[in-house]
């Protein structure tokens, strides 16, 4: 697939799967070291051109079924490929799609096309205010994650989206195994087994979750970025478009507005994803001292960096797989506990920074 991403309109890539699995790390490094070796051995390549989005219609539509309750819904693809297919599919499946930002352009004039800032939300908050739409949808660059506003204008982040989804899958399968990444609320990983599943906890990162997911057998995975992973009922990769058709099935089908659905989740406050610039040549160590510290305060999970559980909250360091920063986030049952553990968090990194320059 050729993909920037959810970086700026000049970057582009390639992402490389081979069968069902996502190369990423060495894997790609290797790739990319075959591909230049065999750059000038004068080998043709095979073109071949499909229409992939009305048989994907069909099959979404045939394993789904048609809503038994239209949902009126704003879909924002931030002028990237989401709104090719996105629309389409939503209105196949029986509900009544408002389009915002759904031509294609690779300029993103609009803005850009990542829902995990809330900025980029706002144009789509105000639409579902002005339509009086049920919920509102949105897709990064390559439609391969999901936002999603509900009829309050309220964001629900990728966690609070995990908790209905799995929820859902749970009803159906109860013990299913389901992953999340080390940044999300403790809210979800309670909901899981609350409801009776196995709540797996592992790295950040498309790949790492994919892998994970395979071999826990796990029926559902999710990021904080929107990244959600079916394999109930589906084939278990990341499909923001699939996963907009599942949310609208569950809206439909709980008859209660999107912003009620969630109303038996405790309570908790919670940092944004704090990005703190660190040498890429640093962080790693700086990530190793950081667990020394932290573990001196609560017990810790290290599958990726360290969580460190407190009374009343927990707090995070990791180390970004791909910019030289560190990644830090924090969440408490009051805002009093908040600020305690973003003292600890931010304090700790701001010495090890000192003691590494």
């Amino acid at each position: 697939m050729i993909t920037g991403s959810h970086n700026p309109p000049e970057y582009n890539g390639f992402k490389v799967g081979i069968g069902k699995s996502t190369l990423a790390g060495s894997e790609v490094q290797e790739l990319k070291s075959h591909v230049v070796e065999a750059r000038d051995g004068g080998r043709s390549a095979r073109e071949s051109d499909h229409d992939i989005i009305v048989p994907y219609i069909h099959f979404v539509v045939e394993s789904l079924g048609m809503t038994i309750r239209p949902i009126r819904v704003v879909c924002d693809a931030g002028n990237g490929t989401g709104g090719l297919v996105g629309p389409r599919l939503l209105r196949a499946l029986g509900h009544h799609v408002i389009e915002l930002f759904c031509n294609l352009d690779g300029s993103f004039p609009n803005h850009h096309p990542d829902p995990t800032v809330e900025a980029n939300l706002r144009d789509l908050q105000k639409k579902v205010a002005d339509c009086k739409a049920d919920v509102g949808i949105a897709w990064d660059g390559d439609a391969d994650r999901i936002g999603a506003i509900d009829e309050k204008g309220s964001i629900l982040w990728g966690d609070q989206l995990m908790i209905l989804f799995s929820r859902d899958v749970l009803a159906d399968r109860p013990g299913a195994a389901i992953v999340g990444e080390v940044k999300c609320s403790q809210t979800l990983y309670d909901d899981i087994e609350k409801h009776g599943g196995r709540a797996i906890m592992w790295k950040a990162g498309h790949s790492l979750i994919k892998s994970k997911m395979k071999e826990e057998h796990a029926l559902l995975a999710g990021e904080m970025s929107g990244h959600i992973f079916f394999r109930h009922r589906y084939f278990g990769f990341d499909d923001g478009i699939y996963s907009a058709a599942r949310l609208l099935e569950l809206i439909a089908r709980d008859g209660r507005p999107l912003s009620q659905m969630l109303d038996d989740v405790p309570r908790t406050y919670a940092s944004p994803e704090i990005r703190f610039d660190f040498p890429e040549d640093k962080k790693f160590r700086a990530v190793e001292l950081a667990k020394e510290r932290l573990r001196k305060h609560g017990k810790t999970i290290e599958v990726d960096g360290v969580r460190v559980i407190l009374e009343g909250g927990w707090g995070l360091v990791r180390a970004s797989n791909t910019q030289p920063l560190l990644v830090l986030r924090w969440e408490a049952t009051s805002e009093a506990k908040l600020r305690e553990i973003q003292r600890l968090i931010e304090g700790t990194v701001q010495q090890i920074r000192q003691e590494l320059a």
